[in-house]
């Protein structure tokens, strides 16, 4: 127990301290630290201003794919393409939404556990899945349009091609494991 409070008592102290090292730094360096700031604020709102339509725009197709019922329809044609003993159909919201949105993909995750529980394979497959895959499109679209890149070539094949091989690998784990 008196570990747990040293270490609370710890933590409470490293980021101060990380901010007056930052500070005594620049001051040794004889650095303007509070011009730094204010120019690396401004900076950073005005990349909030830049990214802010793409992100709009991809929580509004994520919203528009769960409410439309698109992801239903999707996870019944799997479900008739690949038979749950390849992958489980009740999956399919998860990995389509996942390529767009983090918190989108774990309000379904929290869905597929009340549904299915934690220990089922289904759910221990979701786990493994939101570990193992990412926001293709969130993070293509914030790191390229920060960059200022137009063209990403053959990215989005190689990012897709990644995501299905880390899909594919969860649900032969999860299977192994249950």
């Amino acid at each position: 127990m008196a570990q747990v409070r040293f270490l609370l008592y710890l933590s409470g102290l490293i980021i101060p301290f990380v901010v007056f090292l930052i500070i005594g730094c620049g001051m040794a360096a004889k650095v303007p630290v509070y011009d730094s700031f204010i120019k690396g604020a401004r900076s950073g709102l005005e990349m909030v201003v830049r990214l802010a339509p793409t992100l709009i725009g991809l929580m509004t197709a994520t919203g528009v794919l769960r409410a439309s019922g698109f992801l239903d329809a999707a996870a019944s044609v799997i479900g008739v393409l690949l038979p749950d003993e390849i992958f489980p159909s009740a999956l399919v919201p998860l990995a389509v939404v996942r390529l767009f949105s983090s918190g989108a993909a774990n309000s379904l995750l929290v869905d597929i556990y009340s549904r299915y529980g934690t220990d089922s394979l289904v759910g221990l497959t979701a786990s493994l899945m939101m570990s193992c895959t990412e926001t293709i499109f969130y993070t293509m679209s914030v790191y390229f349009t920060s960059a200022g890149i137009r063209k990403t070539r053959y990215t989005l094949c190689g990012a897709l091609f990644c995501v299905f091989a880390g899909i594919a690998a969860c649900v032969l784990l999860a299977r192994r494991m249950v």
